[in-house]
């Protein structure tokens, strides 16, 4: 049973006016035993709360017009996006608040802009399987942005503190019981999650009948090799396809894992028998 991770989000204390991180010793330590860190207010509701604004119209103008795919994570309800030039304001808070900096200090390959994204829950989503976010040698730093308060009701993530520090075959990860050890982290609009891309994590149903974003800047391989990945797909709020393609198969695949996820757990737990790193993550 996951627990709310209740003193998690306000255990950091939150950047001074300088950018400038108090307890930066403390902050590296407890990233080091736990592989992420959250920050209390660090980006502006009012202006988030317009960001949200925009997503929504987006979607359902995308919805309505067609634009919007079959599959590729509509079915189960999470999909990725693209939160556009409108959500360059973040970033230039993180830049602020001395996140970036942190990010740099605890990931020293972060040398470039992050590639710029958005985790879209959709009303009714289910729960995703354990997973990292890579294969466990090529991790990379997540910056996470509640955009709304994000919550238990509409689909919290649910992360499992220090199993970056492991690396995990999914068969010896279901036999030990490590998501026993899982939490959901609740944030308030603003609030910001640090986190290593080892950490074993899972996107969690969306109960209520709006959409929960949340805003993702990563450094895969370093980070973006856009001159200014803001302006990626002109600049333009887009959605994109999240774990499933958006193909005939891709929609069987995800009718099934939907319909009867035991069959998926099975499917992770045989190939990671058998393959030196298949079945570490979702694909």
């Amino acid at each position: 049973m996951s627990q709310v991770a209740e003193s998690a989000v306000f255990a950091q204390t939150p950047p001074t006016a300088s950018g400038r991180l108090p307890n930066l010793e403390q902050l590296k330590q407890t990233f080091a035993e736990d592989g992420y860190l959250v920050f209390p207010g660090v980006v502006s509701a009012e202006r988030l709360a317009q960001l949200h604004k925009r997503l929504a119209e987006e979607f359902e103008e995308a919805k309505r017009s067609g634009r919007l795919m079959a599959g590729g994570g509509t079915i189960s309800g999470h999909l990725n996006c693209f939160p556009g030039e409108e959500s360059r304001f973040a970033y230039q808070a993180l830049e602020q608040a001395g996140i970036i900096d942190l990010v740099k200090t605890l990931f020293p390959k972060a040398t470039r802009m992050p590639n710029v994204g958005c985790n879209f829950n959709m009303p009714h989503s289910v729960a995703q399987h354990y997973h990292a976010d890579r294969n466990y040698l090529d991790h990379f730093m997540i910056v996470n942005v509640a955009v709304v308060d994000t919550t238990i009701q509409n689909g919290a993530i649910d992360m499992i503190p220090g199993t970056h520090k492991k690396f995990y075959k999914y068969w010896r990860f279901a036999l030990e019981g490590v998501a026993r050890k899982s939490l959901r982290i609740e944030m308030k609009r603003g609030d910001v999650l640090v986190r290593t891309s080892n950490v074993w994590h899972r996107g969690m149903p969306n109960l209520t009948d709006a959409p929960r974003p949340m805003l993702a800047f990563t450094w895969e391989d370093g980070g973006t090799k856009h001159a200014d990945p803001f302006q990626t797909d002109g600049g333009k709020i887009t959605f994109k396809q999240n774990w499933y393609r958006p193909t005939a198969m891709g929609r069987l695949r995800e009718r099934i894992y939907v319909a009867a996820p035991v069959t998926y757990s099975a499917y992770r737990v045989a190939t990671s028998l058998f393959d030196g790193t298949k079945g570490y993550d979702h694909q």
